[in-house]
């Protein structure tokens, strides 16, 4: 094998035969001497001819096996940290400095020789489709981008790496970084002043990778594109499959398998300065690097803030994603020294939610005194705006007082009375979600019918009851508790509508990991005293009827792609422990 200045020479002479010394020296970055001795070298083994620094036959076997064979590159991903721009267009696909990333990219690579490239889709893939024909490169779908990490990704691709490229669609190279042949497996790397939170390098006095950590001060951290050498690739597949066999490997970044394993996996750095590698977290970032997006961008959510504020997108600043809700998505911005909340409706939402009457529900609310946060909703598109709480945290099912305050808000609300013409209704929602998991083929499970038969019974038995119907907030779980200083707030009433007043608790329960005696506790704090057997058999059938109809939501929702993580399975266990207990006290 020849060695890396070897290589070096090899590759520059093939790039452009006829160089003089000085030229090689000047675009190897060999000292002259020492690209004259690896030249003589080279013509000595008859790799290189001696006049006009001519590959020789040999010489382009020599280099051969550093050809390299092809790219993959990584657009599954949602890009949430660069919300609002992700929520409706794909980072890889947003123009910068007048060319599309991804585009960007493809080229680059195309004319540094790799012909062979490979997208890995996901998140709005459809939006990418129109590649394979403009540029020729393969598509592959990622089904699992939306719940796993880009471990699956390269799984997907696995029988693919070999001399090759990995790649994310969103990186912006100043300059093209990519090669004909490359020596080894390398990392491109950045250097921190100060703080970081990225992959930081440990590195060994050659440039090899000995650890790599997350987070450090004053180092080189992982950026932009990496080279899978061929050994590289052989050794890594195997431990990539053996390791994705593990559920919390597919979570991970390839990046965390890989440095499990530096010992026995070579990898090296190769360095770049920041101007040459872009790599944008954030709206913010994108601005700094092209003014374009100063106040130009292409965002019908920014668009909505300035119009709802009469502001400029350059007055909004600091935007942020909050974690992503079970039904929408939301983000956090800052304007005039003042933090709000864009909340951003889920695809497909509009099929089980009613807008207007979400929106006369938090008008009842903000009168009752239960939701200070709300400022505007359009009621056609079903964005909303609210106010930021500073300080403010999701209510803790474990602090008493915090139950006690969000039971006092639940119970203020039903006591109301409020009529609402338009109902939530558990059961017809439950018959909904049936129909439309039947259709997606979501409904062939061994207990379905019976599970079905008994929780019919179960609402017949408390409708038996015959509990007026009043509006109801039908969505009270933990993240809705807004708790700040002395106060809470309940928000987000997209689900609300005239019920019986039971679904709030039920839907309470259901969704907190209380046992059963916990849950018997809430129930009396809810009550204000110890339940009558006819108050306590409602309410537990209820917790029954709410963990069901959460249950065919959650089946629904991932039979669109969705994750709920552990919700389905919690709902399905606490529909058959609740509907049991009901039915008990009922027969």
């Amino acid at each position: 094998m020849i060695s890396e200045n070897q290589f070096t020479v090899l590759h520059a002479c093939k790039k452009a035969p006829g160089l003089s010394l000085e030229e090689l020296s000047a675009r190897t970055g060999l000292a002259p001497d020492t690209a004259l001795a690896t030249v003589e070298k080279l013509a000595a083994d008859g790799l290189l001819t001696v006049n006009d620094y001519c590959l020789t036959a040999e010489g382009d076997a020599a280099l051969a096996p550093f050809k390299v064979d092809n790219a993959v590159i990584m657009a599954a991903g949602l890009g949430s940290r660069f919300v609002p721009l992700s929520l409706e267009k794909p980072k890889g696909l947003y123009s910068v400095r007048g060319e599309v990333l991804v585009e960007r990219q493809i080229r680059q690579l195309q004319e540094a020789g790799v012909r062979d490239i490979t997208l890995v889709v996901g998140y709005m893939k459809e939006q990418f489709f129109y590649l394979q024909e403009k540029f020729g490169v393969k598509l592959v779908v990622n089904p699992d981008y939306f719940r796993f990490n880009n471990t699956s990704t390269l799984m997907l691709v696995k029988d693919r790496l070999a001399n090759t490229y990995i790649c994310c669609s969103d990186n912006y190279f100043t300059i093209n970084p990519f090669e004909s042949h490359v020596y080894r497996a390398y990392y491109a790397a950045r250097y921190a002043e100060g703080k970081t939170d990225e992959y930081c390098l440990d590195l060994d006095a050659d440039g090899r990778i000995r650890k790599v950590s997350v987070g450090g001060s004053n180092c080189w951290f992982m950026a932009a594109q990496v080279f899978f050498s061929r050994e590289f690739s052989e050794k890594f597949v195997p431990i990539l499959e053996r390791e994705y066999a593990l559920e919390p490997t597919k979570h991970e970044l390839w990046e965390d398998v890989y440095a499990r394993h530096t010992d026995t996996l070579s990898m090296y750095i190769r360095k770049y300065d920041a101007g040459i590698l872009q790599e944008f977290d954030s709206l913010d970032d994108l601005r700094l690097f092209d003014p374009y997006y100063i106040n130009n961008c292409d965002s019908a959510i920014l668009k909505n803030i300035c119009n709802y504020f009469s502001c400029k997108q350059e007055d909004i600043s600091d935007i942020r994603p909050l974690k992503k809700g079970l039904t929408n998505v939301s983000l956090r911005f800052t304007l005039n020294n003042q933090k709000y909340i864009y909340r951003h409706p889920g695809v497909g939402t509009e099929e089980y939610i009613s807008r207007q009457n979400e929106y006369r529900s938090m008008q009842t609310a903000e009168k009752l005194g239960l939701d200070k946060t709300f400022l505007y909703m359009d009621v056609q598109e079903g964005w909303k705006l609210s106010r930021y709480i500073e300080n403010s945290r999701i209510m803790d099912y474990h602090n008493e007082d915090d139950v006690k305050k969000a039971l006092r808000l639940v119970r203020k609300l039903h006591d109301a009375r409020v009529p609402a013409d338009y109902e939530f209704n558990m059961w017809k929602m439950c018959l909904g979600y049936i129909d439309k998991i039947q259709k997606r083929g979501r409904a062939d499970f061994a207990d379905f019918t019976q599970l079905f038969e008994r929780m019919r019974e179960v609402y017949n038995f408390a409708e038996s009851d015959e509990c007026p119907k009043v509006l109801c907030h039908c969505d009270t779980y933990a993240p809705n508790f807004l708790v700040h200083d002395d106060e809470i707030e309940l928000i987000d009433w997209e689900y609300s509508g005239s019920d019986d007043p039971c679904a709030d608790l039920g839907t309470f329960i259901c969704c907190s990991d209380y046992s059963y005696d916990e849950a018997m506790r809430v129930i009396a704090l809810y009550y204000g005293h110890t339940p009558t057997t006819q108050e306590l058999r409602h309410a537990i059938a209820y917790v029954a009827i709410a963990a069901y109809q959460w249950f065919l939501w959650a089946i629904y929702q991932e039979s669109m792609g969705k994750s709920v993580d552990d919700y389905l399975l919690i709902w399905y266990q606490s529909a058959k422990l609740y509907a049991e207990k009901a039915l008990e006290m009922y027969r």
